[in-house]
């Protein structure tokens, strides 16, 4: 290990020791301060069910493409894959069984953002945000504009709801009082094949990518928490929240609990250590913490031991090729693709699951 990067070592266990969170194993301790090495050309990282974006991304930057457009690119396999409950076609609906999708899209070298939120009957909801970035003056547009702006771009209308989530909406519906007029499963005649464990996710797709000429992009995308109340957005098309790009340190973003991030401002956050020469692995797990701390304000967001009882997955790319991830809980993994190839990494934690 490189001097800097013991004394790196050195610095981030004892703030977490410091704070009450190392509740890591050796090897995750590891995990969490190593650095990737200089990249030799592009670098793409994305949340771990990323892996084909950050591919395609990849290949999109070695052939010359401008880096908000490749993640942009890449994160539309995800959008457009149903079996990805998470994300775009296939997402899990909100309490009305209505699909609403959230998105947010920055560009490094004009420090210029786009966004959607409450997009409704449009798969590609990264796109729309793109367009928004480009062809407007605006940053966001939401739910009944944000529909009527995809369709005027020559996006298409797709009904976004399919039965394996209309399903995953009616079985949650029956359950939710077993006082109404929906049968739960116990009190049925008939020997239906319903009882399966429901379906939830704050789940998303996040990509960052940094060309080899040192320009950033950056993308955040979803169909939000499952369930939601009509609405709602998360923290997925906020800049600066679930994803926040700066051409002069780096580009970072989150998935998992959005009002978490949200109030912590967590991309902004990550960006901003990175400006002041923290690694993207350190800068991570800083937020993580701060997230976990504030959580302590809100009782019913943490356990019996004064840990949350929710999980966030924070990804981080500095305009140097390095790259981090961290999580609250661990388990959490990102995927990666530079000159060694795409791949899955464990992400670093602050708390082992029990």
């Amino acid at each position: 290990m490189h001097d800097q990067s013991r004394r790196r070592f050195i610095q981030s266990a004892s703030a977490l020791t410091g704070a009450g969170l190392l509740g890591v194993s050796a090897r995750a301790a590891s995990i969490t301060t190593r650095l990737s090495r200089p990249p030799t050309g592009p670098v793409v990282i994305a949340s771990a069910n990323g892996l084909a974006a950050v591919t395609k991304a990849h290949e999109l930057l070695i052939g010359g493409a401008d880096p908000a457009v490749a993640v942009v690119e890449g994160v539309g396999l995800v959008e457009a894959d149903p079996n990805d409950m998470s994300v775009g076609l296939g997402g899990l609906p909100n309490e009305d069984c209505i699909v609403e999708l959230d998105a947010s899209v920055m560009h490094g070298p004009t420090h210029k953002a786009g966004a959607v939120a409450a997009l409704r009957d449009t798969v590609h909801a990264a796109q729309v945000a793109l367009k928004v970035l480009q062809t407007t003056d605006h940053v966001m547009l939401v739910g009944e504009g944000a529909r009527a702006f995809a369709r005027q771009n020559g996006f298409p209308h797709q009904d976004l709801l399919t039965p394996r989530a209309r399903e995953a909406w009616l079985r949650w519906k029956q359950q939710l009082n077993n006082g109404d007029d929906w049968l739960d499963v116990d009190q049925r005649d008939w020997d239906l094949d319903t009882n399966k464990a429901i379906p939830r996710t704050t789940g998303t797709i996040h990509c960052s990518a940094v060309a080899a000429s040192g320009d950033l992009g950056s993308c955040t995308t979803t169909s939000g928490l499952s369930y939601k109340i009509p609405g709602r957005v998360g923290d997925s098309p906020i800049i600066g929240a679930g994803m926040f790009c700066d051409n002069t340190a780096g580009a970072a973003g989150a998935t998992g609990r959005g009002e978490a991030v949200i109030q912590s401002c967590g991309a902004h956050a990550m960006v901003t250590l990175m400006g002041q020469g923290m690694s993207p692995n350190d800068a991570c797990q800083a937020v993580a913490r701060t997230i976990a701390e504030r959580s302590k304000l809100q009782r019913r967001l943490i356990d019996e031991r004064g840990r949350p009882r929710f999980d966030v997955k924070l990804y981080a790319l500095s305009k140097a090729g390095e790259f981090g991830a961290a999580s609250i809980w661990s388990g959490g993994r990102f995927a990666v693709a530079d000159e060694a190839g795409p791949r899955i990494e464990a992400a670093a934690y602050l708390y082992e699951r029990d």
